[in-house]
């Protein structure tokens, strides 16, 4: 109900609100130490929440008001006010910080360093492959050149949404003729992404030939 999504809404703003207050008693903390001017702080979050988006209330979604987490970054040598707008995994904080540390990255890690981004004037995408998302076994999704891709695959549908105009996930535009090879390029960009994933979730039979 209207008065529910109000109640959440206000909920979520009162936690953020707390959550500003911890965070600047750590930053307090760190001034007085003496540390500040070289310490690196991340900051970031694991998902959003829908309160309301898309009809939902909870995490468990593949929309980017669910997914698209902030990241902050600053400490010696990274510029300040300035934004960057790339598509990386969470994951990629840990390889950015063994740069930092000048720690060699563990084989096993597959993950990147993104301070390249940050320092280099030409920037190059990191995943050019696309980014990979997941939840459970029911819903698969791929962002890549632009759009994104949602796949059900229990009730075979499929969302593609054009992100550059269409930032809040409305318009699902996967039924127009225009965006047909969008959508097969997406998909099989996808399937490539799930093998490397090691996902064996069968999406075969949801797209049609």
């Amino acid at each position: 109900t209207p008065y529910a999504i109000k109640t959440h809404i206000r909920e979520y703003y009162a936690i953020i609100t707390h959550l500003d207050e911890q965070i600047g008693k750590i930053l307090k903390a760190l001034e007085a130490s003496g540390r500040a001017d070289n310490t690196y702080i991340f900051f970031t979050g694991d998902h959003g929440l829908s309160v309301g988006k898309h009809g939902l209330l909870g995490k468990q979604s593949l929309f980017d008001h669910s997914i698209r987490v902030p990241l902050l970054i600053t400490g010696p040598d990274i510029p300040k006010n300035k934004t960057i707008e790339h598509e990386i995994y969470l994951q990629d904080i840990m390889a950015s910080s063994l740069e930092l540390a000048e720690i060699p990255k563990p084989k096993s890690v597959a993950f990147k360093s993104f301070l390249s981004l940050i320092k280099a004037k030409e920037k190059k995408l990191l995943y050019p492959e696309g980014i990979y998302g997941a939840y459970m076994d029911s819903q698969r999704m791929i962002r890549k050149d632009g759009y994104k891709l949602i796949i059900y695959p229990k009730i075979k549908k499929i969302l593609l949404f054009d992100l550059k105009n269409d930032p809040l996930e409305q318009q699902d535009i996967s039924d127009k003729i225009r965006h047909r090879n969008t959508v097969k390029n997406l998909f099989e960009n996808l399937l490539l992404l799930q093998r490397k994933h090691n996902d064996s979730l069968d999406l075969s039979g949801i797209l049609a030939p």
